[in-house]
């Protein structure tokens, strides 16, 4: 008998889509089961499901223009919205409506038998949490509610203390974890790409093969979590049949994103790179889409998650008419409407099939399909301990782009630089890194690292782009669901002072010694000068540069060492008001610069 599975990640912020409710989706729908994916609140994702339910006893498919409203009322009571229907208030259809909206509030939701919530970052914990909590409520009596992912297994016990679901911890890597009488093992499956369709978020990481080609890592880096999560190392893992599979189901995507660890310890490394262009991600690689309307269309006719593909439709349909001169607007309206192709919600398969050949032809004609460059990516970086001359020049095959070295201690400079001078030498002149700061490190150990980075740009030619991350614990019970960690050598407002900097980069520092200098200092001594400045200096720098700045740096620095050192364990803990004060004039007055708020005028 199908199953209702319904598939949620949490409403944070996140650059890449969830790849294990992808292979969930995959292995509940290969078993028959009706899979549902969503992201968002989940308030109004239950108002949502609610008003689908009533629009199905209603029958009524002219009111599906009118579903937001209808949300609207079911989640807030208010009776505005539905002065926007006609013929609607004081009808029968109303007093049914009324039922729906009581439903809301006793929490009486549609139910699912299987409900999936994946988690990430330790630091969105509550949020975390009070998505698992709610999502309780659309799990029927008899259901299974399901939590993995990276919080889940490193916060195993914290979980089942907040929620009292037990998580899954790990890879779901063994047969019959979820289902005793399932031989599949969940984590090789191929990912399911068609339920990023069903949400309004949109991944910045899009349009592109998500995979591994190993898992785990050879290090146990003590900052690290790797470890932890995939404890051992698998030095392979084939990459044709996904895409191939991916490429049936879900048409070609343009670029390659592999989630490695530690692709530079794999024994089989060659056999790698060789397989990536096997797959069309060779040096110079081009691409042209395929057709999203083919895509779409292929779907429906067969019946693959028509929710999402009704979806995609409809929304192409929309960027037709936004392409339409004025004189076709107005028929190609009129034709959706009498075929209730307007929303997602109350269209049919049967119509948009019927509809095809209007909307094809137009879809041909106003988008074309481009060729554009093709990359791949080892997204989580390589090991500049690990890098040969040798691995360097068979990389150099493949159109990788950026090439990601970590560089998290200053004392591994030396083998950073080389690994660089090697990537350079082999033609990789596209590359980032990460600077792990606030774990062992001291401030200067990051002003050196970014420095380095600057100096091989002039030098090489080529193009380096930082970002400086900040450590923090994650499973420390003080500190693991917040970002308020300082590592031994660091304080408050040595740290805000980087983060000032880094968000008017937008996080990362490129090429341009000019551009370095100005945000982090020509020298050391600048450096922590800009340590130390207030925060409203730091953000507005060209603002205050010839006024307060340099009044506040002349009283900073006519201090004695006495009153120095004092005033520096008040700034460094970064807290400031209207009535903090030593009792020292010097200090006092230095001290005022601190409250300028970063949005003064």
């Amino acid at each position: 008998m199908s199953r209702k599975i319904l598939l949620i990640e949490p409403n944070y912020r996140n650059k890449y889509p969830p790849m294990g409710l992808m292979k969930l989706a995959t292995y509940y729908r290969r078993r028959g089961d009706d899979v549902r994916f969503f992201k968002g609140d989940l308030k109004i994702f239950a108002a949502q499901l609610l008003c689908e339910e009533f629009l199905a006893e209603v029958n009524a498919p002219k009111l599906g223009k009118y579903v937001p409203k209808l949300i609207d009322h079911i989640r807030t009571g208010k009776y505005a919205p539905l002065d926007a229907v006609p013929n609607f208030r004081n009808s029968d259809q109303e007093i049914l409506l009324k039922e729906y909206r009581v439903r809301f509030l006793d929490n009486r939701f549609p139910q699912f038998d299987v409900v999936g919530v994946t988690t990430l970052f330790t630091f969105y914990w509550q949020k975390t949490v009070d998505t698992i909590n709610y999502a309780k409520k659309f799990c029927s009596e008899t259901g299974r509610i399901i939590v993995g992912g990276i919080a889940a297994s490193i916060l195993h016990e914290q979980v089942l203390q907040e929620t009292g679901i037990n998580p899954i911890c790990g890879l779901l890597n063994e047969p019959g974890i979820l289902d005793a009488d399932s031989d599949d093992i969940i984590d090789e499956m191929p990912l399911d790409y068609s339920i990023l369709e069903e949400i309004d978020y949109t991944y910045p990481a899009n349009n592109a093969y998500l995979a591994y080609m190993t898992r785990g890592c050879t290090r146990k880096c003590t900052f690290c979590a790797v470890p932890r999560l995939e404890p051992g190392y698998k030095d392979y893992v084939g990459l044709k049949e996904q895409i191939r599979q991916a490429n049936k189901q879900f048409g070609p995507q343009k670029d390659l994103l592999l989630m490695d660890n530690n692709v530079f310890a794999s024994k089989h490394f060659n056999k790698i790179i060789d397989e990536i262009k096997e797959c069309g991600f060779e040096r110079g690689a081009m691409f042209i889409p395929e057709s999203d309307y083919d895509i779409a269309m292929k779907n429906l006719r067969n019946g693959y998650n028509v929710r999402a593909y009704t979806r995609k439709i409809i929304r192409i349909y929309d960027r037709i008419s936004n392409k339409l001169p004025e004189s076709m607007q107005a028929d190609f309206y009129l034709k959706r409407e009498e075929l209730n192709l307007l929303y997602a919600v109350v269209a049919s398969p049967d119509a948009i099939i019927e509809f095809d050949e209007i909307a094809r032809p137009l879809y041909d004609k106003y988008f074309k399909r481009l060729k554009r460059m093709r990359i791949i990516d080892f997204n989580q970086g390589v090991d500049a301990r690990l890098v040969t001359d040798k691995k360097m020049e068979k990389l150099a095959e493949v159109n990788i782009r950026p090439l990601r070295i970590a560089f998290d201690h200053y004392s591994m400079r030396d083998t950073y630089e080389a690994a660089i001078r090697s990537a350079a030498n082999y033609g990789i002149t596209d590359l980032s890194n990460y600077l792990l700061y606030n774990f062992e490190d001291k401030p200067d150990d990051l002003y050196y690292r970014m420095k380095i980075n600057v100096d091989l740009c002039e030098e090489l030619g080529v193009t380096i782009y930082s970002f400086p991350m900040k450590y923090h614990p994650i499973d420390d019970p003080d500190y693991f669901y917040n970002r308020e960690y300082v590592g031994k050598h660091w304080n408050r407002k040595f740290i805000r002072a980087v983060q000032a900097v880094l968000n008017a980069t937008k996080g990362k520092i490129g090429r341009g010694k000019s551009f370095f200098e100005e945000a982090f200092g020509k020298d050391i001594n600048e450096y922590h000068k800009i340590l130390w400045m207030p925060e409203a200096f730091i953000i507005h720098r060209f603002k205050y540069k010839e006024n307060m700045t340099a009044e506040w740096w002349e009283k900073f620095s006519n201090l004695d060492a006495s009153q120095l050192n004092r005033l520096k364990e008040i700034v460094a803990m970064n807290m400031f008001n209207e009535t903090i004060a030593t009792g020292d004039p010097a200090i006092d007055e230095v001290l005022k610069y601190y409250q300028v708020r970063r949005d003064k005028k």
